[in-house]
């Protein structure tokens, strides 16, 4: 991940793609990514005038979906957010792997920071990346606990598949 630099300086490129769980518009500048949304919308992408790292960001994320690709190695911006929300975002990105899952108690233990695990479910809500930073990977302790992820609606769906594509749950049997 990058150190703070002011994102809106330079020019931003979007571009939109789609995947088994929606169509996710990835956003970046000339040294990181700075979001990852979902999107209804049917955007047109000009992937040949994207930023590099938005380049980079697709060819990762078309490989993470066809399985060849589990970890992420991409600048992520994360100037926006808290020192606190930083610390948590930059523990789940470096120590949990896909094909596991942390509880919210769990990564605010290992984040550091001494706040509580429901700050950490609040902190995976205003996660500007997810997939990249993979806060699909955070459960409750007794479930799958929220997801804010995903189309409206479809969240925690798109969570359950998430988890199961990287092997971390069973597939369901309905």
């Amino acid at each position: 991940m990058t150190a703070a630099h002011d994102p809106d300086a330079e020019t931003t490129s979007t571009v939109a793609i789609s995947t088994p769980v929606g169509r996710l518009l990835i956003t970046g500048d000339d040294a990181s990514i700075v979001r990852v949304a979902w999107s209804n919308e049917d955007a047109q992408s000009d992937l040949s005038s994207a930023k590099p790292v938005v380049a980079e960001a697709v060819r990762q994320l078309h490989a993470y979906f066809d399985g060849s690709l589990t970890t992420f190695d991409l600048p992520i911006e994360l100037s926006g957010v808290s020192a606190s929300a930083r610390a948590v975002l930059t523990a789940l990105h470096r120590d949990v792997p896909s094909g596991t899952t942390v509880t919210y108690g769990q990564l605010a233990t290992m984040s550091g920071t001494g706040i509580p695990a429901r700050s950490v479910g609040s902190i995976m809500g205003i996660n500007p990346t997810p997939l990249l930073i993979p806060c699909h990977r955070v459960v409750a302790g007794d479930g799958l606990g929220g997801f804010s992820g995903g189309l409206p609606g479809e969240g925690l769906a798109t969570k359950r598949w998430l988890l199961e594509f990287e092997g971390a749950l069973p597939p369901t049997l309905f």
